[in-house]
């Protein structure tokens, strides 16, 4: 069997063991979104909806916050909403808390005394302020494994490769891939793995194998950005196995092909041509002659 086969014979066994949870194996520079005037993390939904922006910075605070520090948000950032409840009891005043005092908020107007109000107020992260300082990030350190490297570098035309903000995610209008740095992730092996898999979104380009999930727009979800999804950690799987990774990487991987494959039931041969896809994008990669199509795994 080949390196791809016994990935593929991995990947289906872990797969029909059940569904791991989604993975996002990086942090943030310190932890978890919080209010660098007060320090406090947000908590609820907040947490969600500030960890989703592109921003490697934990600390958020309102416009008035940051000209009270003597700096500025950036002309033209857009801001993220934080949310909270309050209860409004008649003829009390409310006690000023940390998300309160010193904030710009809109109350929602369709209450009545004596009712919780849904209130919210815009923040900002550091990221787009200018004349801020926040604390100093954890110092951490990234350990480059040569042979991933090599993969990297040796990459026929390879597509533009950034490192920063807090996604990841490949560019097909620029051929650019987007990772946060290196030094943020839980460990080097899944550092490549993310690069790996958005390497593979790469070779889907119109210029390289012009691959239907990336050539032609697709909505969130679909059944051809589902697949394409599975490509590309199939593809990161692979390019894992060749490195001599896998074994640090596989079970994370599995985690996020378990989701894919949520929305695609029915497609009996899913794994199977996604594997296909995947050997035709991993040579493209590693500068080798495109291989026979993977033989079905039972």
């Amino acid at each position: 069997m080949t390196v791809y086969e016994i990935v593929t014979a991995r990947i289906v066994d872990l797969l029909q063991q059940g569904t791991i949870p989604w993975r996002k194996p990086w942090r943030a520079d310190a932890g978890e979104p919080r209010n660098l005037t007060s320090g406090k993390p947000y908590r609820g939904i907040n947490v969600f909806l500030l960890s989703a922006m592109p921003f490697a910075s934990p600390y958020w605070l309102t416009y008035r916050q940051a000209t009270e520090r003597g700096g500025s948000v950036r002309k033209g950032s857009k801001g993220t909403p934080v949310v909270f409840w309050r209860w409004n009891k008649p003829g009390a005043q409310g006690q000023g808390s940390e998300e309160q005092s010193g904030t710009d908020e809109k109350a929602d107007t369709s209450h009545r005394r004596g009712a919780p109000l849904l209130r919210y107020y815009t923040v900002f992260n550091v990221e787009q302020c200018e004349g801020i300082e926040a604390p100093a990030a954890t110092v951490r350190t990234f350990e480059p494994i040569a042979e991933c490297e090599h993969i990297v570098s040796a990459m026929p035309k390879p597509p533009r490769i950034e490192h920063h903000g807090a996604q990841a995610f490949y560019r097909p209008s620029s051929d650019t891939v987007v990772t946060p740095r290196p030094e943020l992730f839980d460990s080097p092996g899944l550092y490549y793995s993310v690069l790996f898999h958005e390497l593979t979104h790469s070779t889907g380009h119109e210029s390289r194998l012009a691959r239907k999930g990336i050539t032609d727009a697709a909505m969130f979800g679909s059944h051809e950005y589902s697949r394409e999804e599975l490509v590309a950690e199939m593809g990161a799987a692979f390019l894992c196995g060749t490195a001599g990774i896998d074994a640090a990487t596989l079970q994370d991987s599995t985690a996020y092909l378990a989701n894919w494959i949520k929305t695609l039931r029915g497609d009996s041969r899913l794994v199977v041509t996604a594997a296909a896809q995947s050997q035709k994008a991993a040579d493209l990669i590693l500068g080798r002659v495109a291989e026979p199509q993977l033989a079905a795994v039972a």
